[in-house]
């Protein structure tokens, strides 16, 4: 009886164990399959492949194209990176070139002179009784500069021009060295010892009326114009009858003839008599000509009129305008030697 209840329990031990056994061994085949990516399930209706849903993609995938798509990137931008990269020195080469081609070359070069001098007798013809201390000696070239200067007694300045050709000394101060060779003279008293001063001509001095020598103290900076150059103009001219009406009584010398670009410049002068300096600005539109000074040939194109009075017969004049002419309110001519060096 007893060896029967143990055969009983026995037999039920051993089915309990085997249906135990089989559900377990179904898992393990699951997670086998599962782990090898080949079983596809369908969960909510959404398909599952493996440790991912089916819609995404790869992590490890997506890196490998981004890499892809990095690389064929930069074998793309490589060429055009180089193509912008200029070595420095072939840029600055480049600019210079730029720069040589841009900038005007010039042929007049920039000079200074500057040192203290005890003046010596004036060797003019008539000027035996003056002093005179030369800065810038007589030349066939133009010299356009500024003068900066510190004497020990008032002095005058004084520029001289030409040699003038036969015939054109009338009335206008001259200086000579021996009474051939004549130069149309400059002589400005500004009635002080030390200043600055603007000049245009031929030969550049420092003088006064005065016996004793005296010294100065100069530094001028200038350049120096051949007198065929375009922009450089010395002449002697006799003046004529204005012909600007209501000018008709007065004395016109013109240097530089209207035009429509207006000129720029600086002007020196020696005139026969005190003179007025005239600068024509325009034409000027007919609304404008009322209320300002102006002249006209023929009552139809008009110029603003600037008429500076100076009081004198000698001096230099900075201008700019459409023409340039010396002027006197008298009915008889005048005569005016001038060097003049335009700007444009």
């Amino acid at each position: 009886m007893t060896k029967t209840i143990l055969l009983a329990i026995f037999t039920v031990a051993v089915l309990l164990t085997g249906t135990i056994a089989s559900p377990l061994g179904l898992i393990g085949s699951a997670d086998a399959l599962k782990s090898k990516g080949n079983l596809v399930s369908a969960i909510n209706s959404k398909k599952v492949c493996g440790d991912r849903l089916c819609s995404e993609t790869p992590k490890e995938v997506k890196s490998e194209i981004k890499k892809k798509e990095e690389i064929k990137t930069e074998k793309k931008t490589e060429p055009a990176e180089k193509a912008k990269q200029v070595p420095m020195e072939d840029m600055k080469s480049e600019t210079m070139k730029d720069a040589k081609v841009a900038l005007p070359i010039s042929t007049i070069t920039a000079r200074a002179v500057f040192g203290s001098m005890i003046s010596a007798q004036d060797p003019g013809v008539g000027h035996e009784n003056h002093q005179l201390a030369i800065i810038l000696p007589p030349s066939d070239s133009i010299y356009r500069g500024q003068l900066t200067y510190a004497a020990s007694e008032k002095v005058q300045l004084v520029v001289l021009h030409g040699p003038l050709a036969d015939g054109k000394a009338k009335g206008q101060a001259t200086w000579t060295p021996d009474g051939k060779t004549i130069y149309g003279l400059t002589l400005v008293d500004n009635k002080n010892s030390a200043g600055v001063w603007q000049f245009t001509g031929n030969a550049l001095a420092v003088h006064t009326m005065n016996e004793n020598p005296f010294t100065v103290t100069y530094s001028a900076s200038y350049t120096e114009h051949s007198v065929d150059q375009e922009k450089i103009l010395r002449g002697t001219i006799t003046s004529k009858q204005d012909p600007g009406l209501g000018h008709e009584n007065h004395q016109l010398a013109i240097i530089l003839p209207p035009r429509d670009k207006p000129y720029s410049g600086h002007l020196t002068y020696d005139a026969s008599e005190p003179i007025q300096l005239v600068s024509l600005i325009g034409p000027v539109k007919q609304q404008h000509v009322a209320g300002q000074p102006t002249w006209t040939v023929d009552g139809k194109i008009h110029y603003a009129l600037v008429l500076v009075d100076p009081q004198k017969s000698s001096g230099s004049w900075m201008f700019s305008g459409n023409a340039l002419a010396i002027h006197t309110i008298n009915e008889t001519p005048f005569t005016v030697s001038y060097s003049l060096v335009l700007t444009k």
